[in-house]
């Protein structure tokens, strides 16, 4: 790779880097373009965890933990956060639930809403996304219809990135839930592209505000320059802002605005007499909306045992963006790399902990409703970034001095720089993988077009 000028080179396999690959190959099919990517991580997988059949749950979640790198005594105000370096990504062990951030927070953005739900069509698609998956399941209707007779009137079914496509006519439909990984082998489908894993980028290089390359370091720690005329930066919310921050790059607001969502847990335990035999996958959730600034999500927790059945309750409560929340390199303690490690200024403000207690209240309300029995419920916060949803700190925005991208994921002020990974969302009131993948694929479109 080091001998080939690329016109897109992206860093990062992830949600983002996976869908821009795909967008880029799909549209410059026989147009003789030169596309790579690099991925600091192993290949680790071929596939998301829940694909090996194999593997019992109890299995894939010790391996999960043995990929994941726990951040939470470098970073004691976001004790939560952990990172996975491999193919893929975070996908490759992801919940795949898939809802679109609500309408009042997009309208914030520097995105027609309008345009933002094309993008979001195509990603539904490419990635399967569908209720059905949840709502055909007869405990997810029963269910369902409680909340609904207890006035919970937008209680739905979670999406989920899951192709439920019945394997038939010679199609197989084998890897059913969705990691990045099927975005690169679709990809391969229209064009070659160049794959570098265990490569580290370490610097950007730019030339008279434009981008020129990146340094890639190998693990036997040799050094070389990947020229590009574009870069598109998927690191994560942690990893981009450091890259950019390391390389020089310039801009009141990379780093900032780190946002997590306000993270509540619970579990309990309802009658099983109240479901039928046969469970399915039960899958509900409550949308974030203006006068409830919260989503709730739960499903089962374990196989059902005697007369009662655990569930668990997940609530996801808006944070406000501020500028003080932020990522930074630490000045004292390097990697074996050289590049310095980061550090984290995190806390909620009054504001945030107001949603806190609404997101209590709602999800004890919730919970009334279904009937749970467990006298001993307990609702916990959840250490800042145990969600996996960070965000924020390279935020799309019109103002240079507010924002570290524009709207279409360009770095302000260097031609041919673009971030696409959660780091780029300047509001969080869902999951956010979906619409990262959305907007990647939107950042694509741009980068095609300006490269006519």
């Amino acid at each position: 790779m080091a001998q080939t000028d690329y016109d897109v080179l992206i860093v990062g396999s992830g949600a983002g880097g996976g869908a821009a690959l795909w967008r880029l190959c799909d549209q410059w099919r026989n147009k003789g373009k030169r596309v790579g990517m690099i991925e600091a991580g192993d290949l680790l997988l071929p596939t998301h965890v829940e694909n090996l059949g194999l593997l019992s749950r109890e299995r894939a979640l010790q391996y999960i933990s043995s990929i994941t790198r726990p951040l939470g005594k470098r970073l004691p105000e976001f004790s939560g956060a952990k990172q996975v370096f491999g193919l893929g990504g975070r996908t490759i062990q992801w919940a795949a639930a898939s809802p679109r951030i609500p309408s009042y927070l997009i309208s914030q953005w520097p995105i027609q809403l309008k345009e933002m739900n094309i993008y979001y069509k195509i990603a539904e698609q490419v990635m399967n996304v569908n209720k059905s998956f949840s709502k055909s399941s007869l405990p997810t209707r029963i269910i369902l219809n409680r909340l609904w007779a207890n006035g919970f009137f937008n209680a739905t079914s979670i999406p989920f990135a899951v192709d439920i496509t019945p394997t038939k006519y010679g199609a197989i439909h084998s890897n059913a839930v969705f990691s990045s990984i099927l975005f690169l082998a679709e990809a391969l489908n229209y064009m070659p592209f160049d794959l570098a894993v265990n490569a580290r980028a370490v610097q950007l290089l730019i030339e008279k505000g434009k981008t020129a390359g990146v340094k890639v370091v190998s693990p036997n720690m040799k050094s070389y320059w990947i020229k590009a005329k574009t870069i598109v930066l998927s690191a994560s919310t942690f990893e981009t802002p450091r890259l950019l921050l390391h390389s020089g790059i310039s801009g009141e607001a990379i780093g900032h605005f780190l946002l997590d969502h306000s993270a509540l847990r619970a579990t309990g335990r309802i009658n099983r007499k109240l479901l039928p035999e046969d469970l399915g996958r039960i899958g509900i959730l409550i949308p974030n909306t203006t006068e409830n600034p919260y989503q709730i999500e739960f499903g089962m927790l374990k196989k059902p045992l005697q007369d009662e059945l655990e569930m668990i309750f997940h609530g996801y409560g808006n944070v406000e963006p501020r500028f003080e929340n932020r990522i930074f390199l630490d000045p004292y303690e390097r990697d074996k790399y050289g590049v310095p490690k980061i550090q984290a200024h995190f806390n909620f403000s009054n504001r945030d902990r107001v949603v806190i207690q609404q997101l209590a209240t709602g999800m004890e309300r919730v919970i009334s409703s279904l009937g749970i029995i467990d006298g001993q419920l307990k609702i916990y916060l959840r250490a800042p970034g145990d969600d996996n949803h960070e965000s924020g700190t390279c935020r799309m925005g019109n103002d240079p001095y507010t924002s570290a991208v524009n709207k279409f994921g360009q770095i302000h002020g260097i031609s041919g720089l673009f971030v696409a990974d959660n780091s780029i969302l300047p509001t969080l009131g869902a999951n956010p993988t979906l619409t990262t993948v959305a907007l990647a694929i939107r950042t694509a479109d741009y980068i095609i077009q300006q490269n006519k």
